[in-house]
């Protein structure tokens, strides 16, 4: 595969790891030789992507900020970030809400079959139902304390802290601003030299990637199981592709209206992060990818990248809220429990709010779900089955929602950097060309 661009060498191991795993299930002790031999390789690709993505936010975050060199430029960059990613939580929200409301894939759901998914998922449902309650008995600005570290080094120690690390690395970055050039340029020079090696870092690691998705999928497919359930939710699954399609969409039309670049351009430059994102379902794990390829490919300067792309990875959830509106008026259709149009107004207001600062990882959409379901009042009995109506379905759906997120971070990306004159054409060697002969 080496004379293939990356893209293509991703997919390529997508599709046969699909392949393999399908042709592994069919026999006996085959979904445990992938379980003992494969699925090891998928792991230790996710973990060195999370071994560097808080050194990666650290020093390409400070390098940004400083070298701007005027701590009004940054305010700039940071309040248009801010502002754009709410609009497209809020668009995303409304979108889902919009096709759950005209397909109601909810409706028409017998009761055996909802017996079924209780009773083969409740104890799954209970822990997110306790997770979702735990975060709710804080007070409504804990996420604000929750922000702030009181130990760096505990912060940085865990990749759901990344919040807390942009925090310190932000306020790091403009008391750099704030003093003599002289007395800063010393630091700068190590920051700058860092983050040379953490991005030769990326291209190491990156290296092991068509065999890690390849990996990654043949685990899937052998831990994946009643697939009568899965068509018995297959309207469900295809409002929610077709709601994350349309902001796929939607960010094509902001690029080319907004930056000029087309829709071509932006898809050949960002489509390695998508794949690793809808392997990893994870954006943290795909930020590294993800600031490489909008720097590299898609003409971002480094100093609007490395802040919008760690703080998008961190707050800016467009397919997780989208999947959030859509799953709570299904299950609301599915458990006959009317909503009203302040209800719906409700979720819109909830899931923006809950998407700030969810953890980038897999799983963390269903304990935000939760919040969403208990602001409308379902009941704590219908609540349990509602999510275990969608436990099924719910891993592929995280993949393709984390693509969105991504392409999302990467769309906000081209077009703050479009508005303060920091977009230009890729300047530098194509990335790719490095994985081929």
């Amino acid at each position: 595969m080496g004379k293939l661009a990356l893209h293509w060498q991703i997919l390529i191991g997508m599709v046969l790891g699909v392949v393999f795993g399908t042709i592994m299930s069919s026999f006996n002790g085959g979904d445990q030789i992938v379980r003992d031999w494969v699925a090891p390789i998928g792991k230790i690709f996710i973990n060195l992507l999370k071994l560097i993505a808080i050194p990666l936010i650290i020093v390409s975050l400070i390098k940004g900020i400083s070298d701007l060199k005027d701590i009004s430029k940054f305010a700039t960059i940071g309040g248009r970030t801010a502002l754009i990613y709410v609009m497209t939580t809020v668009i995303a929200i409304s979108i889902g809400l919009l096709l759950v409301n005209i397909i109601q894939p909810g409706n028409g759901i017998s009761a055996e079959t909802l017996e079924q998914l209780s009773s083969a998922y409740s104890e799954k449902a209970s822990s997110k139902v306790t997770a979702a309650q735990s975060q709710q008995t804080k007070g409504p600005l804990q996420f604000i304390v929750d922000m702030v570290p009181d130990n760096f080094f505990a912060a940085a120690s865990s990749n759901g802290n990344m919040l807390q690390v942009i925090f310190f690395t932000i306020m790091f970055g403009i008391s750099m601003l704030l003093i003599r050039e002289d007395q800063s340029k010393p630091l700068k020079a190590v920051f700058d030299g860092l983050n040379d090696v953490i991005l030769k870092m990326v291209d190491l690691i990156m290296l092991i990637a068509p065999y890690a998705v390849f990996a990654l999928l043949a685990s899937l497919v052998v831990e994946t199981s009643d697939p009568e359930l899965l068509i018995a939710l297959a309207w469900y699954s295809l409002t929610v592709i077709v709601g994350l399609s349309l902001m796929v969409v939607i960010y094509l039309m902001a690029v080319k209206l907004i930056t000029g670049k087309s829709p071509g351009f932006f898809l050949n430059g960002i489509s390695p992060a998508q794949l690793l994102a809808f392997s990893t379902s994870s954006s943290a794990a795909t930020l590294p990818v993800t600031m490489e390829r909008v720097e590299e490919h898609l003409g971002v300067e480094k100093e609007v990248a490395s802040f919008v792309c760690p703080v998008g990875a961190t707050i800016n959830m467009d397919g997780t809220s989208l999947y959030q509106a859509v799953a709570a008026v299904f299950i609301c259709q599915a458990l006959d429990y009317d909503l009203t149009f302040g209800n719906q107004l409700t979720i819109i207001l909830t899931a923006t709010l809950a998407s700030i600062g969810s953890a980038a990882v897999p799983g963390a959409g269903m304990v935000m779900l939760v919040i969403v379901l208990e602001a409308i009042e379902l009941p704590a009995d219908k609540l349990a089955i509602g999510l275990a109506l969608i436990f099924s379905v719910d891993r592929i759906l995280d993949m393709c929602r984390t693509v969105i997120n991504v392409t999302g971070d990467a769309t906000v990306s081209m077009i703050v950097a479009k508005s303060v004159g920091k977009l230009g054409d890729p300047d530098v060697k194509n990335w790719d060309d490095n994985y081929k002969e």
